[in-house]
């Protein structure tokens, strides 16, 4: 059951992936993102993958759906997250995912999370 997850996680965050951004892309995705920011969380719940974003060589953003967004931290060296073409999480808990505990897969590596953050999206997005 697990290995169906992570295929069907990989599939979704492939579809919906940015390729290969540059450095400084990650840098102003990230600057973007922070006065959003909330404290850090031990967990998020996650269902599927609608959409992700690079934000730093260890920072990735992630949409576990339209209304709700993570940025994930990783532990150092996640080398391969900068190049990444897909992306899928391992999860020890069914539909969660936890810091310290579970870990980003990134092409064949498995990189552990170091940190969850939720992002404000409706205060980034106020309505009119």
């Amino acid at each position: 059951m697990r290995i169906r997850m992570m295929a069907m996680v990989l599939l979704a965050a492939t579809a919906g992936s940015t390729h290969a951004d540059t450095r400084a892309t990650m840098q102003e995705t990230l600057e973007h993102y922070t006065p959003y920011l909330g404290e850090p969380v031990d967990a998020f719940t996650f269902w599927s993958l609608n959409k992700w974003k690079l934000a730093g060589p260890e920072k990735v953003i992630v949409w576990p759906s339209v209304n709700d967004a993570y940025l994930v931290t990783v532990e150092k060296p996640c080398s391969r997250l900068e190049w990444a073409r897909g992306i899928g999480f391992g999860s020890r808990q069914r539909h969660q995912v936890q810091v310290r505990i579970d870990h980003l897969d990134v092409d064949g590596q498995r990189c552990r999370i170091e940190e969850i953050r939720r992002i404000d999206l409706e205060a980034m997005n106020p309505a009119p």
